[in-house]
């Protein structure tokens, strides 16, 4: 697998922690499969041109910054594209041990 694939594969899973989506979310924005969108997060299938245009659009992220990595590319993205809260929901633990 080449460098370029690797980071796009990396880009695409950062862009998918930063907006809270699923492969599922991601495959239903590019009319593919979620079975589809592992195989190619996993390796075992390419991302091709094409699909680079639609990840672009979806995430309103222009093609060459989605090759830049992934950092970079998520800071392109649009502010109301952002999830409110990345990676879950956070749960305070009090002294007393309940959480709040």
């Amino acid at each position: 697998m080449s460098s370029t694939e690797t980071v796009l594969r990396m880009t695409v899973a950062a862009l998918m922690r930063a907006t809270g989506e699923h492969q599922d979310d991601l495959g239903r924005g590019l009319r593919l499969s979620q079975a589809q969108i592992s195989r190619k997060q996993s390796g075992r299938s390419m991302w091709s041109l094409a699909d680079l245009d639609r990840l672009s659009e979806h995430y309103g992220v222009p093609v060459p910054d989605l090759l830049c990595g992934m950092d970079h590319a998520v800071n392109k993205l649009a502010p109301r594209r952002r999830a409110g809260l990345i990676g879950g929901t956070q749960t305070v633990i009090h002294a007393g041990g309940g959480a709040g």
